[in-house]
């Protein structure tokens, strides 16, 4: 099972508008999966392959803290 935790995020506005016409064109079910979904293609494009984990996210080579 995943341990998911809260984490607050300062963002601006006109990110928060892109993150919400996303969940709106149903294209995620909320702000959070959206979140969740471009920061594991972040890692995985910067932090998992530099490691030689190509293609991971499940599970995660290592926890991040």
């Amino acid at each position: 099972m995943i341990r998911i935790k809260l984490v607050t995020v300062h963002l601006p506005a006109g990110f928060i508008s892109g993150l919400d016409r996303l969940v709106e064109e149903e294209k995620y079910p909320n702000r959070s999966e959206v979140i969740r979904i471009a920061i594991r293609d972040l890692l995985k494009k910067e932090l998992w392959e530099s490691l030689g984990f190509p293609g991971f996210p499940n599970p995660t080579p290592l926890e991040i803290r």
